[in-house]
């Protein structure tokens, strides 16, 4: 066939982004490309580098089923396998293809595999830790790969299980059906022959046995490593089952005569066997799925960074792959481009999103000199950028790592449900030998049939799988939910103690406060006032005290004259002196008008009322006598007086440690209404007053973002971290906000309190489902209602207790923080 009719143009008007596949509003002002002669729209600036990286790779598709090419950007039919995307030329390729997947895929490739080096743990128990794929020798359950890969597909055992799935499901509905159809008034018994029905059950029992063996090996491992689990007992309950079907199928004779019925045939329980083991398989293939997305926020992290970035050598520009970068290189970063590293803006100015990282929704303008992240977005202007930080040391990598660890990391709560699964394998295996000895001994007939059914379903229904997802299901979720919300969790442990938390300690300086002095008041006595923020600026150009950036642009932003100052000195702790335009001039505090001879009159009154507000008042006097009065002031965030409420409402004390005077720290705790203010501190002072609130029975927090802030980050019940700070306060916090305020401090109370319940819950559900669960599969009920639970009802029921719990775990992406 030609090639142009091979390939298919759909006129549907369906826009599609060519890369993901999602549906596109070509108004929606979305990022868009135009590639040989066609406009392609994109859902995100992500989805076009993809597409502009290498377009004939998603530019057209081939349908499976009849393999004509579809236009991957106006495909009116697309369906997602395996974590594949498939396009279809009709809607009846795209029914077929979903009817029966395998048919068209054929030998189709293995997901790609994990990146060389990729190391292995337990989400259960984190300290089984290996260099390749396999199950815990703990627990059973398959280990992950310790930070998600972007280079690799789904999980291979995801993958392995649905197939399984797809294989077992029409074999166990076969079963089910041969067995209950007597039951409904179906003879196949009858019809078949019993001996051919009894052995086309066995044929198809056997196959769903064999390609669920692995569930049988994680039982055997389970008893050799004496660490009874959920796989003892689903291993115990259908291999029963199954061996005693066999039994009855090739040697009835052997067994009890009162188990047969008047034909003299003995019953099998191969439907059972089938059923039950293919349930606990679609669990399985749940809780992988939901694996999968808790997943989904550190990919979606490590997505933000982009392949390539742009350096730039002399008058040469190249595009280069990220581990090719090396800390000075010089990178130009274009608009709509993310940022490809940390480092500082050299050339140009722009507006930078953030919100990927810090979850605040403004964009931040960057000019000179400001520090830029990897994994933002620059959304106005191009500017050139020197990098800092490449590899596995830019803050995003950090990030990922620090998610991931949190992910697999063990909240102490944990530690009641290992007791209580410690015990309750055992337990439970007690409780079936005791069923089935009571409805032996005391059933109705075929008592050995009762006792049979009950002693499985017990073992069946009491698996403690709902138990063992409850605590880390909800970590890991809560930890990606985090990491959106620019609240970084070192562990769990931390999590778990930051909803238990009744003091915060924070600091002033750049955390209740911008941290940067601004000029707040001028206030001239017979001079203009442009005039005397000349003569200030003039003075403050040869300072380096910290207020003197202040003034000088405070002065600039009031229009004042440049001038330069000679004869500068610098007084110690009283302020300074020099001579501009042949007059001599002085700024600074009492001390130093009063070493002049300088009578301050009415501003004294005024600097002292300035002072009381929290500011830093300063007189200006020119040939000996006061000009006037100028103050500054670490002016208070925006966001502080809200996020302050907001944590009062959520039950905190908020306790301000500052190394600033008493007046002005007492200014801004009343503005703000802190409850407890401690003044000109050290850091000692800081560490002792951690210690001091423990001593009095409170759980502490400590939020800080210095290297002296680092011990009372230690010695606190939880350290906080603001990003903005040094490394040693990030080492040493338990909890790191992205962005250095309050309001983080706000989300991740949310999230611990939020977590905290959602993993109560879980637990809950768990406790109250087992301890109600093992009497009713034991017969409680069959003396006054007539009930005896089948063991396929009860491994339904153990099925739903494993998603309940998965589903509430998830319900953590939602959470409004």
């Amino acid at each position: 066939m030609p090639d142009d009719h091979k390939h298919h143009h759909q006129t549907q008007d369906i826009i599609r982004d060519p890369v993901c596949g999602m549906i596109v509003d070509p108004n929606a002002g979305k990022p868009t490309t135009d590639y040989q002669g066609h406009t392609y729209h994109f859902c995100s600036d992500g989805c076009r580098k993809k597409f502009d990286g290498d377009p004939e790779a998603y530019r057209t598709s081939e349908d499976p089923v009849c393999g004509m090419t579809v236009e991957r950007a106006t495909a009116a039919y697309k369906s997602k396998h395996a974590g594949e995307r498939f396009y279809f030329c009709s809607s009846g390729c795209q029914t077929k293809f979903e009817g029966d997947p395998e048919t068209y895929l054929g030998d189709r490739p293995e997901p790609e595999p994990m990146p060389e080096g990729t190391m292995y743990t337990c989400p259960m128990d984190p300290e089984i830790v290996q260099d390749h794929p396999g199950d815990c020798p703990i627990c059973g359950m398959a280990l992950e790969p310790m930070t998600p890969s972007l280079d690799s597909g789904p999980h291979p055992e995801y993958v392995d299980f649905k197939r399984r799935l797809w294989i077992t499901a029409p074999m166990a509905a076969g079963v089910f059906l041969l067995e209950m159809g007597s039951h409904v008034g179906i003879p196949f018994a009858e019809w078949l022959g019993h001996s051919a029905f009894v052995w086309l059950q066995f044929l198809l029992a056997t196959g769903v046995v064999w390609f669920t063996r692995m569930f049988f090996k994680r039982a055997w491992s389970s008893v050799k490593n004496k660490s009874p689990n959920m796989w003892t007992l689903i291993g115990l309950g259908t291999a029963a089952a199954y061996l005693f079907s066999i039994i009855s199928m090739l040697a009835p004779g052997v067994l009890p005569a009162q188990m047969q019925d008047g034909m003299g045939m003995t019953p099998v329980y191969f439907e059972a066997t089938a059923v039950i083991l293919v349930l606990v398989l679609i669990g399985q293939v749940m809780e992988l799925a939901a694996r999968e997305r808790t997943g989904d926020a550190i990919r979606a992290l490590m997505n933000l960074a982009p392949k390539t970035a742009r350096r730039v050598s002399g008058d040469t520009e190249e595009d280069v792959p990220l581990d090719e970068l090396k800390t000075g290189d010089i990178l130009r970063v274009r608009p709509g481009e993310s940022v490809p590293v940390d480092g500082v803006v050299t050339e140009g100015r722009s507006s930078v999103d953030e919100s990927m990282i810090t979850g605040e929704p403004v964009p931040v303008e960057k000019v000179e000199g400001e520090q830029v992240t990897g994994g933002t977005l620059n959304k106005s202007g191009s500017f050139l950028m020197q990098a800092e930080s490449v590899g596995d040391d830019t803050t995003l990598n950090r990030i990922v790592q620090m998610v991931a660890s949190a992910q697999r990391s063990r909240a102490p709560i944990q530690a009641v449900a290992d007791k209580v699964a410690g015990y309750f394998v055992p337990a439970v295996v007690a409780c079936a030998l005791l069923a089935f000895v009571a409805w032996w001994a005391l059933g109705p007939s075929p008592a050995l049939s009762y006792a049979f059914v009950a002693a499985v379903s017990v073992l069946i229904i009491a698996c403690p799988c709902a138990l063992g997802l409850a605590t880390p299901m909800s970590i890991m979720v809560a930890s990606g939910r985090g990491a959106n919300a620019g609240v970084l969790i070192r562990d769990a442990e931390a999590l778990e103690r930051f909803a238990k938390v009744d003091a915060l300690i924070v600091d002033k300086t750049g955390t209740l406060t911008e941290g940067k002095p601004t000029l707040t008041d001028v206030e001239p006595r017979d001079i203009e006032e442009a005039e005397l923020m000349t003569l200030v600026a003039a003075l403050e150009r040869g300072s380096e005290h910290p207020l003197a950036e202040a003034l000088v642009a405070g002065a600039e932003d009031r229009g004042a004259t440049r001038k330069d100052s000679s004869d500068f000195d610098a007084v110690t702790g009283k302020g300074v002196t020099g001579m501009v335009d042949g007059r001599k001039v002085a700024l600074g505090n009492a001390a130093l008008m009063a070493d002049l001879s300088v009578e301050t009159g009415d501003l004294a009154n005024r600097a002292k009322a300035l002072q009381a507000e929290g500011k830093t008042a300063m007189f200006v006097a020119v040939e000996g006598k006061a000009a006037g009065l100028v103050a500054v002031a670490d002016r208070i965030k925006e966001t502080t007086p809200e996020a302050i409420r907001a944590l009062h409402g959520l039950g905190l004390r908020i306790v301000m440690a500052t190394g600033d005077a008493e007046a002005t720290a007492q200014a801004v705790a009343k503005e703000l209404g802190i409850d407890e203010v401690h003044a000109e501190v050290s850091p000692e002072d800081k560490n002792a007053l951690v210690k001091k609130l423990k001593g009095e029975g409170l759980s502490v927090a400590m939020a800080g973002d210095g290297v002296n802030d680092a011990p009372a980050l230690a010695e606190a019940d939880v350290g906080i971290a603001m990003g903005t700070g040094a490394d040693v306060a990030v080492e040493s916090a338990g909890i790191t906000l992205v962005k250095g305020d309050l309001t983080g401090i706000v989300r991740a109370r949310r999230l611990a309190e939020a977590t905290m319940r959602n993993i109560r819950q879980n637990l809950f559900f768990a406790f109250v489902y087992n301890s109600a669960g093992v009497p009713i599969a034991a017969g409680i009920l069959y003396p006054f209602l007539g009930v005896l639970l089948s063991p396929i009802f009860a491994a339904a029921a153990m099925s739903l207790s494993s998603v309940s719990v998965i589903g509430n775990a998830l319900r953590l992406r939602a959470k409004k923080l």
